[in-house]
């Protein structure tokens, strides 16, 4: 009697289940940090920002209310990095008008785009303060008891 060579169902059947199974533990993980990676490029965007905010106050007694890709006054020439604008809509600088003998301030939001892979990580910004947070109650101001900290990344907003 001649042995036949090659596969049964039974075994090519258990070979797919453990493949779907594999899948299933690492799809999700790699979304997460994919998810991670690019909330990192905002975050480090942001960051440069905020320095130019600095730099711009020391030169114009002032903060810059937006961002240009050309020399423009009153705004930091500066180009967004091709994969924060692929999931972030452009930086958006709130400034308000300085009043006589008052500090000027200002904060920096980066909003993920919708149907983005970013779209439910919540909205990210950073203030002259130094506080950086990703927005959970939309009000654009920090509250430590609400907002996530850029360094708790299984933080997930709810906005």
């Amino acid at each position: 009697m001649q042995r036949s060579t090659g596969f049964t169902l039974i075994e090519l059947m258990i070979t797919v289940v453990i493949v779907a199974i594999l899948a299933a533990v690492a799809i999700p993980s790699y979304q997460q940090h994919m998810v991670k990676a690019v909330r990192s490029q905002a975050q480090q965007f942001l960051l440069d920002l905020a320095q130019r905010q600095e730099q711009y106050l020391l030169d114009a007694r002032w903060y810059a209310s937006g961002v240009a890709t050309t020399s423009t006054a009153g705004r930091i020439t500066i180009t967004t990095p091709e994969a924060v604008s692929a999931k972030y809509a452009a930086p958006t600088f709130t400034v308000p008008t300085q009043a006589a003998g008052t500090m000027p301030t200002y904060v920096i939001s980066l909003v993920p785009l919708t149907g983005s892979t970013v779209a439910s990580d919540g909205s990210l910004l950073i203030n002259n303060l130094g506080q950086r947070w990703r927005e959970a109650d939309n009000n654009n101001a920090y509250d430590s008891a609400k907002d996530c900290t850029w360094e708790k990344s299984s933080c997930t907003p709810t906005p």
